[in-house]
């Protein structure tokens, strides 16, 4: 499901999309919040695990799933927790029967200290989905080689972290996403890492098409607010990069003319 195509849509696989943040649906304080957070930032999709939330579980005496459902938002499943290229395959898998849709988050875990992607069989796993008929939008590094060969096989769109999943402390390697945006030609969406809105109105004023983000939000000390500062932050970067920013100068410039008398000089040559 897409939203109706605005002059500036999100275009991920073919189809359109209003907002240009995705949002986590974990760890916020109540359902209530979490329904109220997505409201208020509204945005391109949520994302849900199968693995994490499991098919019947209940949160405050209401379904997630049909919470999911009240809010009216494509849903994003991702294979969160998967360790290997099978367990990402059939988890992707089972999430297409649950939730009804091709989309895919894939993640495939090296690492459960930092959550770095395995970057060695993520490449794998992508084909295979691919192939099976799913959307993949894959989270990764921000290894350039990497996202070009995601691409290669078939990927519409690259997922790229800017710090360590929970972290929250913004994009480390500047270089290496501003390289990739561009070297890349398909979307690429910033997820992971981001800890203010500052972060990700940073990455869309550097070209990026969209960011996904959960902790940030989900435990903020008001999610709901938080969750509409990072909606204007995205909305505020993306007006910045269509705008075009003026070039850095390495010494002052004067932003008012110099020639002629200055102006408080005026009264006392006329008089």
């Amino acid at each position: 499901m897409s939203t109706p195509s605005t002059p500036d849509s999100l275009v991920l696989y073919g189809q359109h999309f209003a907002s240009r943040l995705l949002l986590g649906t974990a760890r916020y304080p109540s359902p209530a919040v979490l329904e109220a957070a997505v409201q208020r930032a509204r945005p391109a999709m949520v994302t849900a695990s199968l693995r994490r939330q499991g098919i019947n579980a209940t949160n405050a005496g209401e379904s997630f799933w049909e919470l999911l459902k009240r809010l009216n938002v494509p849903v994003l499943p991702n294979t969160a927790g998967c360790h290997s290229v099978q367990e990402a395959v059939t988890t992707a898998q089972m999430a297409r029967e649950v939730f009804g849709t091709p989309w895919i988050k894939l993640e495939v875990i090296g690492d459960d200290y930092t959550l770095q992607p395995d970057t060695l069989n993520l490449v794998e796993a992508a084909s295979l989905l691919i192939k099976d008929g799913f959307l993949v939008l894959p989270y990764t590094t921000d290894d350039l080689v990497l996202c070009q060969r995601l691409v290669d096989v078939g990927c519409q769109a690259v997922m790229p972290w800017a710090a360590p999943i929970g972290t929250g402390r913004g994009p480390q390697n500047p270089y290496a996403l501003q390289t990739l945006r561009e070297r890349l030609p398909v979307p690429l969406l910033v997820d992971a890492g981001l800890g203010l809105p500052s972060h990700a109105c940073q990455v869309m004023e550097w070209g990026f098409d969209g960011v996904l983000l959960n902790t940030a939000v989900a435990l903020s000390q008001d999610p709901v607010a938080m969750a509409g500062a990072f909606a204007d932050a995205v909305a505020a970067g993306r007006a910045a990069r269509l705008a075009g920013a003026m070039e850095q100068h390495s010494s002052a410039q004067p932003s008012t003319p110099v020639l002629g008398t200055p102006f408080w000089h005026h009264d006392k040559a006329q008089a």
